[in-house]
């Protein structure tokens, strides 16, 4: 997914030589707390909405260049980018600008979390799993053939890596939800399940139950 399937369009950009004033008006208006500046169509960075409360209303923006954030992200590039300058810096939202240089809109924090939301497949039902392994031991090749041993396919997979253990923390999303056989192939193999959030075998065999003995008293 790239920054220009998520960015917006309808929020306004500021020009240095705008008073504070109006910055201030437009940020009360779309309720967010950062804007692009631009000088004579170049993007100059973004300024805060708590910069611009402890500035004088009748300034301009230009007064306060030197607090301006000169973070940006291509249209072009991975929504990934975006995210991790936001979080960086410390940001409300993010300027998207095209190959030629030009403010095509911005993405903010909501946009982001729809983002991931999709990336990660949020919307699909399926299992989860979080496994635990040592770095060297490590195979995302076998951690497939696993899975799909069960008839089962892997959604996605996500690594971390724990500082204080030296380990890999693989979390996976498995398009069945009963995953219990799963559970007991990685246990097989001896694979520390530190997590896993699905309906159980055993769960299934008693709404079975349950709805035959319905069945059978409704005779």
């Amino acid at each position: 997914m790239l920054n220009n399937q998520i960015l917006q369009n309808g929020y306004p950009v500021l020009h240095l030589y705008d008073k504070v004033s109006l910055a201030l008006s437009l940020m009360e208006d779309f309720d967010i707390q950062h804007l692009p500046v631009i000088d004579n169509e170049t993007y100059v960075g973004l300024i805060s909405k708590a910069d611009l409360l402890d500035a004088d209303d009748n300034v301009t923006v230009a007064t306060l260049q030197d607090l301006l954030v000169n973070v940006l992200v291509k249209a072009d590039s991975f929504f990934l980018t975006s995210l991790s300058l936001i979080q960086e810096h410390h940001l409300s939202l993010i300027t998207v600008l095209s190959e030629k240089g030009e403010v095509l809109g911005i993405i903010n924090q909501e946009d982001l979390i729809g983002a991931i939301y999709n990336f990660i497949g949020g919307d699909e039902q399926g299992g989860i799993v979080v496994l635990e392994i040592d770095k060297r031991h490590y195979s995302f090749g076998e951690i497939c053939r696993l899975v799909e041993t069960n008839d089962a396919m892997i959604m996605q997979l996500n690594t971390s890596f724990q500082k204080d253990t030296g380990k890999v923390l693989a979390t996976i999303k498995i398009n069945k939800t009963e995953i219990s056989d799963i559970i007991a192939t990685f246990q097989r193999y001896d694979y520390d399940v530190k997590y896993y959030f699905g309906e159980e075998h055993f769960n299934n065999e008693l709404k079975d139950n349950y709805h035959h003995l319905m069945n059978y008293l409704n005779i």
